[in-house]
């Protein structure tokens, strides 16, 4: 791939994500859920637009879960970090949440961590 076709690319994912981060920030009475997926990772923060601060946070690479995520497929280890998160953002104060899945489609390992955080106590 040339490096226009990539510039292409890019710049579609990016007005994609914007385009769904303004439509939860529009209605943003609920902090919203940022998924962030990498080829071996997956993260995920509790944002609260109108301060601009994060509430809670969890990955697959911090410390914490490392150990736990060690040997387990990248969807296990998602469900692993949507538990913690969810753990996280109970003991911040905050139960429900907007999901901002950025321009990843809802399936595999967003979808897992989704599940597992509505298991934790998270209300979408």
């Amino acid at each position: 791939m040339d490096y226009l076709q990539q510039k292409k690319k890019w710049k579609r994912r990016s007005r994609k994500a914007m385009g769904i981060r303004r439509r939860l920030r529009n209605s943003s009475d609920r902090p919203r859920l940022s998924v962030f997926r990498s080829a071996k990772n997956i993260s995920v923060q509790v944002i609260d637009d109108l301060t601009g601060l994060t509430v809670a946070s969890a990955s697959s690479n911090e410390k914490a879960l490392r150990d736990d995520c060690q040997g387990k497929n990248k969807c296990d280890q998602a469900v692993l970090v949507g538990q913690k998160v969810a753990e996280r953002a109970q003991e911040a104060g905050v139960s429900e949440v907007k999901l901002d899945r950025s321009w990843y489609l809802y399936h595999g390992r967003v979808k897992a961590l989704a599940d597992a955080a509505r298991e934790g106590g998270l209300k979408f």
